[in-house]
């Protein structure tokens, strides 16, 4: 599942932080939720830098529990010395006594479909995995990214929404075990450092996407994706007149390392994502136009699911003037172009997979 767009993207994340990655060199970290969409490119990224430092890679034990991200997604690093991959579900106590230097703790059920099915796994995900890496990161942990998401905001009253925003969250809805979960992820990870002054930065992603998204994954952009890739029409499944902030992968995790090798930031929530509001109507539009000439037709209907839009936030835009000021983070991918790139990275992938399959037949 790994593409050349995703490689060359991944290369420019390292090519852009620069020596502000050099700590990494020798260091041992720890990924939870490593086979999934943020997972993967992290590792990526990862792969890159050591590309970059052959004599002193940074080593990864990488964890899931592969319910969510597929095996597959990390193929292409097997036989890799400076990974190690574990089969484990981050809500039991992790086996083995590895103090890792760093954490990224991105394990957890991001997408409305697959949570909304399994809300205590979710729960537990968020809940007591956030905590068993809490209590690893306080052994000697030099840098800890707990992820948190916008949806602790729930439907907000004030947009852009700063991280002072305390939310407007149903604690009983449909997305309630995502949410609520989060948002005590985010408590434990406070009262962590306020106790032991462990070294954690929450994230709070806006709306991420880019190559190596599952296209199954339910959320909007996949969903334009897979559409896109069949040819069309583009389905809204609501009136599209809902805003996002839609922010391309690189520039993500860019912004995510960053913050993980600043001390500064310790402590502290951050929205991290891209400042451009955009109505899911226009990101239609924009996909529909990029993937063919005519562009493809754009619908709208109604789901079968009565639950669909519950609880769904008509608004959604950081304020990323925390972000900025600390590292001054600035998204370089527009929507039409990340889309763009996206929609190059599948169809690379399926020619490969169709190029395999007449070999084998």
């Amino acid at each position: 599942m790994i593409t050349d767009i995703i490689r060359t993207d991944a290369r420019g994340v390292v090519a852009n932080l620069g020596r502000l990655l050099d700590p990494l060199s020798g260091s041992t970290l720890m990924m939870t939720g490593a086979a999934g969409f943020l997972g993967g490119f992290f590792l990526d990224v990862l792969a890159a830098f050591n590309e970059r430092h052959p004599d002193r890679p940074v080593r990864v034990v990488a964890v899931d529990n592969f319910m969510v991200g597929p095996a597959r997604r990390l193929a292409h690093l097997d036989g890799e010395a400076w990974v190690t991959r574990v089969d484990g579900d981050v809500s039991r106590p992790m086996a083995g006594d590895v103090v890792p230097d760093w954490i990224i703790h991105l394990a957890s059920i991001a997408s409305p479909i697959v949570y909304r099915a399994n809300p205590l796994s979710v729960i537990a995900a968020n809940v007591q995995g956030t905590w068993n890496m809490l209590e690893l990161a306080r052994k000697g942990a030099k840098g800890m990214l707990a992820f948190s998401s916008s949806e602790v905001y729930g439907d907000p009253a004030i947009v852009p929404t700063p991280e002072s925003y305390n939310g407007n969250v149903s604690f009983t809805g449909p997305r309630a075990c995502y949410d609520e979960s989060k948002r005590l992820a985010e408590t434990l990870c406070a009262t962590y450092y306020r106790l032991h002054r462990t070294p954690v930065k929450v994230v709070r992603p806006f709306n991420v996407y880019g190559p190596g998204q599952r296209l199954d994954d339910g959320r909007i952009i996949p969903d334009l994706l897979r559409a896109a890739l069949a040819g069309g029409p583009l389905v809204l499944y609501s009136d599209g007149r809902a805003t996002r902030s839609f922010c391309y992968v690189a520039d993500f995790v860019e912004a995510c390392l960053m913050l993980l090798m600043m001390p500064e930031a310790d402590g502290e929530a951050f929205n991290v994502g891209n400042g451009d509001e955009v109505s899911i109507a226009d990101a239609a539009r924009a996909m529909a136009e990029s993937a063919g000439d005519p562009p493809l037709a754009v619908e709208c209907r109604q789901s079968a699911d009565s639950a669909f839009l519950v609880d769904n936030p008509q608004r959604r835009c950081p304020d990323l003037g925390k972000l900025v000021r600390l590292t001054g983070f600035q998204a370089r991918v527009p929507l039409r172009e990340g889309l763009a790139r996206s929609l190059e990275s599948y169809r690379e992938m399926r020619a490969r997979e169709s190029g395999r399959q007449a070999v084998s037949a």
